[in-house]
């Protein structure tokens, strides 16, 4: 009787044990996904800001959740930022700058990286409402799967000093509006609203139902310097490496190209689109 008993205590012990190890395997399981889950939901290097400029002018249009400073930086900024957070109700933080290298994946943040809220794209239709609330001709860009953040940040910049009254992307293939993007911009990218879309072939068919002009950018076309850029224009700027995609280049109304001598026979991307937008922007100005 007592090996029987002895061999069901043993039996019971077992079951327990078992029972205990699946289950705290569970719990294991369950919390290892929850926090993964939570990384996948709440981390995106597209949550942050970064550098003086940048974050003023985010700070000034509301984006800010929560401003983090190296903690030996002192002076005019420093305190321009800490007031400008305190009118907003954004909380400061001091941080090594270890914790700034992190939060902005080593760029140069010059002491200061803002976490803000995830920029606001719009449709197609909000831009062209938005631009003709101001404007009877609006004036807008077109990016063809431009992949460089900086090449994308320094037209944004000189968008906003040309006039340009918004920038169309694509929804893949491209880059968005990242933290070196906004940096790069110098806070450009508070001013210029940016429309994200799905297709850019029906997003200049649209363009063109709405009596906009489509221009694009070739290495044979018409010399931008005899381009007619007056009334309600788009202009396509293609890719860095590939330029203009042959589906797009077909939806073009006039294509445009810059003259050049030398051996090297393009240009950046970004330095091609500045000389069109002044270009335009000199036109639309009566120059």
């Amino acid at each position: 009787m007592r090996k029987e008993n002895k061999e069901r205590n043993y039996q019971k012990r077992n079951k327990k044990d078992s029972q205990r190890f699946t289950k705290g395997n569970e719990k294991r399981s369950a919390k290892k996904e929850t926090v993964y889950v939570g990384q996948e939901d709440t981390t995106s290097e597209d949550n942050f800001v970064f550098g003086h400029h940048a974050t003023v002018e985010a700070l000034q249009q509301g984006r800010g959740n929560k401003l983090f400073l190296q903690e030996d930086s002192r002076g005019d900024k420093v305190e321009e930022l800490k007031n400008i957070a305190r009118e907003q109700s954004v909380p400061v933080k001091w941080v090594p700058k270890q914790k700034l290298d992190l939060l902005s994946d080593r760029g140069v943040h010059q002491g200061v990286v803002l976490a803000i809220t995830p920029y606001e794209y719009l449709t197609l239709d909000q831009l062209l409402e938005q631009a003709k609330s101001k404007t009877e001709t609006p004036f807008f860009l077109i990016l063809d799967s431009i992949e460089d953040p900086h090449n994308f940040g320094s037209i944004l910049r000189t968008a906003d000093a040309s006039g340009v009254d918004g920038i169309i992307i694509p929804k893949h293939r491209a880059v968005g509006i990242t933290p070196i993007v906004t940096k790069t911009s110098t806070g450009a990218v508070e001013y210029v609203p940016v429309a994200r879309v799905t297709n850019l072939v029906q997003t200049v068919q649209q363009l063109k139902e709405q009596q906009f002009w489509v221009f694009g950018t070739d290495m044979e076309g018409t010399n931008f310097q005899s381009w007619n850029a007056k009334g309600s224009i788009a202009l396509v700027i293609g890719n860095e490496g590939r330029g203009m995609s042959a589906g797009l280049k077909k939806e073009m109304d006039e294509l445009l190209t810059i003259p050049m001598v030398g051996h090297v026979q393009s240009l950046n991307a970004s330095v091609a689109a500045g000389l069109l937008m002044y270009q335009a922007f000199s036109q639309r100005q009566g120059g």
